[in-house]
């Protein structure tokens, strides 16, 4: 009787990764030296979590595979995390200016979806953002717009923050009113006119 294939020891199974990863862009770069030019491959790669931790990352190397590892090493020193409500969207609009490239994010309604392109897309995917509307103008290098856009999401504030700092600019504008009204003596003047 012949021996079927059977493992031998413990079964590995592969345990669920803590992050997704998106490789953004792979370009080949060159540098040239005295024996002529050196190949390497550069790789541009996102991870999050869909849960509202995101990052982007740089790695350089002569294999794509390497170098894509590098990416994620460094991707998961520079995590962000995004505020994200209820309805799966940023909590308020936000304008950045990042190098050459502009962009304009702005909270949706549930059921509009990722309305963006390019790395941005792709990113906010990765974030856990469902619903969100944007326009990027500017560069299409898709480098400077992953930056931009991890800028952009850094800058976002939780709902429950953006109301208190409404709320502390509302209050300090009703005091001023209260104490600025005394009261004006118009009559003695409009008398000399008359006169």
């Amino acid at each position: 009787m012949a021996k079927k294939n059977q493992p031998r020891g413990p079964r590995h199974e592969k345990e669920p990764k803590e992050f997704e990863e998106e490789v953004l862009q792979i370009d080949r770069v060159t540098r040239v030296v005295k024996g002529g030019r050196r190949l390497r491959f550069r790789c541009l790669v996102a991870i999050g979590d869909k849960k509202g931790r995101v990052g982007i990352g740089i790695g350089k190397a002569t294999e794509v595979v390497n170098g894509i590892k590098k990416a994620v090493t460094k991707a998961k020193k520079n995590l962000i995390k995004v505020p994200i409500t209820d309805t799966d969207t940023i909590p308020h609009e936000i304008k950045i200016k990042h190098k050459s490239a502009r962009l304009f994010i702005m909270p949706a309604s549930s059921g509009t979806g990722v309305i963006a392109g390019g790395s941005l897309r792709k990113i906010l995917n990765l974030a856990g953002v469902k619903n969100v509307l944007s326009k990027s103008y500017g560069t299409n290098n898709k480098v400077v717009t992953a930056q931009a856009s991890i800028k952009a999401l850094q800058r976002l504030r939780p709902a429950r923050k953006a109301k208190k700092i409404e709320d502390k600019k509302e209050k300090p504008v009703e005091s001023k009113k209260e104490t600025s009204e005394k009261p004006v003596k118009k009559e003695p003047n409009k008398e000399k006119k008359e006169e």
